[in-house]
């Protein structure tokens, strides 16, 4: 098997819906074991990113909001969306500032993801930023109602552990960064 050569053969495709973030598309295929088919494709005009701050005492952030496609609040690390154009580092640094009012002075890029690889083509950056200094946030207007909680890095990833952060960006960034985190004290 050829991993590198892509078995989904596109016959046609059609744009169902597009706005300033994403594009629908739907394709007319033929999958792997040689059948018609149609396959969905939600193409997203921004990256994810996301942002994990620790400050000296290991202690880090997390940004309450309630999400309206899922219907329920969510706790997450500070993240947003960065033009694809624009630079992944300058646009986390964007987004932290924004949500948290923390700026940092060390960061670290941790991961690369695809967020739901089965229907999306969206990609995902998490930093570790250190060094921090905090100060004002610059919340925008869908962000008015974002509740920010500073709590014990460890808490943050029992958090994870007892099922109590879902989003997929966050688990996957805490979850790296633990290691990480770790590996530095031996």
């Amino acid at each position: 098997m050829n991993i590198n050569k892509n078995p989904w053969q596109k016959l046609s495709g059609r744009e169902v819906y597009d706005n300033d973030w994403i594009k629908v598309e739907e394709h007319d295929v033929i999958n792997p074991g040689g059948g018609n088919g149609i396959y969905g494709v939600v193409h997203f005009k921004n990256n994810a990113l996301g942002i994990i701050p620790i400050d000296s005492k290991k202690n880090t952030w997390l940004v309450g909001q309630y999400r309206y496609t899922l219907d329920e609040f969510s706790w997450e690390i500070p993240m947003g969306g960065g033009d694809i154009q624009t630079d992944i580092l300058e646009s986390a640094k964007r987004e932290l500032k924004e949500e948290t009012g923390i700026s940092a002075k060390k960061w670290t890029n941790l991961l690369r993801i695809h967020t739901s690889n089965s229907a999306t083509d969206e990609e995902g950056y998490v930093f570790l930023a250190e060094d921090l200094v905090v100060g004002e946030s610059e919340l925008e207007e869908s962000e008015s109602d974002l509740q920010l909680m500073k709590l014990p890095f460890e808490e943050v990833v029992e958090m994870v552990m007892k099922g109590e952060i879902t989003d997929a960006l966050s688990i996957a960034g805490i979850l790296k960064a633990d290691r990480i985190l770790k590996s530095r004290k031996t």
